[in-house]
């Protein structure tokens, strides 16, 4: 399992990629595509996904009994990941023929541990398509080092090591390489370096591309670490690792009757807010599950059906937390700090970061009793304030009972984070507790 999760993490560079990875898990175990815009033929014991804007997915294993009386069974996490994305007209000339390019934070980036690595390119571009308001999307990764952002030297800044502030704009410029006049005027002709690469992979012509949605990603392969191969590292983790848990779990429970409806709902864009389409904000899952009622409602009320389906669902709200880091004691709760190893955490906020309260904790709880695996609580320190996750912003679509967890790692939004692989395990272990 650990070595498919590796594998995935390193075809998943980018939100697009993601979620294309877990499409090709689901198909094949059986899992049939259904569009938004199609009349949905479902069934119980039906194997079906949703894309939304090539972002997020939406998997489902419709259960026996109708959801007015067993509910959703639901596990969310997210595609998305800090990075840095490449900027319209990216390409800046400079001296000597250096070509770099102009790019924008995506999220919380650890800004300094993006220097001096091999960096790479991926994502999705736009062609013409039928007509002027269904281009054609084209996926890309060019799966080659093509830029790297360099550090300044010591010797110009002799106090990096004692605070070193950085701007986006200025100090993390990538360069992609020294050109020739010549060839830089036949990339600006072209439209820029970054199509002529891209073009080049797809096989089309850089003048075709309308737009593109690109992103640097860092080039090293995710690989175990730890003096008995305890730990994982990769980019991305933070939350792929979930989002790949919960489809490993829906699918290994696939075949199984459940009464209960099961959902693996992956949406984009949590680390920007989650206010988009695909976000977790926008009502795209409860639309799916109002379609789901409705399909096997019967003739009853159906709104009066969708609302008690609403009212007995639970969520798992699966998003990475903060292992204790041993040279930063101080900057933990003292009692409630998980540990790399320890298991899935339970996050808890008084002040409502997270959807997670009594009830929610001890369901959890329960459930890993049940799978054989260990909890752990991840409380912010007192006098620090806490981020914000998928769970409790879903609550403002949908009034349903849950939890939010993760499991700990550390470094998370670093370009390289690290993780438990028998936490992995043991998350897995509870997501197919959770779906029998």
């Amino acid at each position: 399992m650990i070595n498919r999760l590796l594998k995935n993490l390193d075809a998943s560079t980018c939100n697009f990629l993601a979620v294309k990875t877990i499409c090709l898990e689901l198909e094949a175990t059986g899992f049939t595509p259904l569009r938004q815009e199609d009349a949905w033929d479902i069934l119980p014991g039906g194997k079906h996904y949703v894309v939304r804007n090539d972002s997020a997915v939406f998997a489902f294993v419709v259960g026996s009994g109708h959801p007015a009386d067993h509910g959703f069974r639901i596990i969310s996490a997210h595609s998305d990941s800090p990075c840095f994305k490449i900027k319209p007209n990216a390409e800046i000339y400079g001296d000597g023929g250096v070509v770099s390019l102009n790019v924008e934070k995506y999220g919380g980036v650890i800004l300094y541990t993006w220097f001096d690595r091999p960096l790479s390119i991926s994502g999705r571009v736009m062609t013409a398509g039928k007509n002027a308001l269904h281009p054609e999307t084209h996926l890309v990764d060019l799966r080659r080092p093509v830029a790297t952002i360099p550090h300044l030297a010591i010797h110009f800044n002799r106090g990096v090591n004692e605070g070193n502030p950085l701007s986006v704009q200025k100090d993390m410029k990538p360069v992609m390489g020294y050109y020739s006049a010549d060839e830089i005027a036949d990339f600006k002709s072209k439209g820029g370096l970054v199509k002529v690469l891209v073009a080049a992979e797809l096989g089309i012509k850089p003048e075709d591309i309308l737009d593109y949605e690109l992103c640097l990603y860092p080039a090293e392969p995710a690989s175990l670490t730890g003096a008995d191969g305890q730990y994982f590292q990769s980019a991305r983790i933070d939350d792929l690792s979930m989002a790949f848990g919960a489809i490993e779990a829906l699918t290994a429970e696939s075949s199984h009757p459940c009464e209960a409806t099961r959902i693996a709902a992956i949406f984009d864009n949590e680390e920007t807010g989650s206010g988009t389409k695909q976000g977790a904000h926008s009502p795209v899952l409860r639309n799916i599950m109002e379609r789901i009622s409705l399909r096997l409602g019967g003739k009853e009320n159906v709104l009066e059906n969708f609302h008690r389906a609403v009212a007995h669902t639970f969520m798992i709200s699966a998003d990475d937390a903060h292992a204790w880091h041993p040279n930063y004691n101080e900057k933990y709760d003292p009692t409630n700090h998980p540990v790399i190893g320890g298991g899935p955490v339970v996050k808890i906020n008084a002040n409502c970061k997270y959807m997670t309260d009594a009830h929610g904790a001890a369901v959890f709880r329960s459930l890993c009793n049940e799978a054989g695996v260990k909890c752990q609580y991840f409380v912010n320190h007192a006098d620090v304030a806490g981020g914000s996750t998928l769970g409790n912003i879903l609550t403002s679509q949908l009034d349903i009972a849950g939890v939010d967890m993760g499991n700990a790692i550390w470094a998370m939004h670093s370009a390289r984070e690290t993780a438990g692989v028998s936490d992995h395990l043991d998350a897995v272990k509870l997501f197919r507790q959770f779906f029998k």
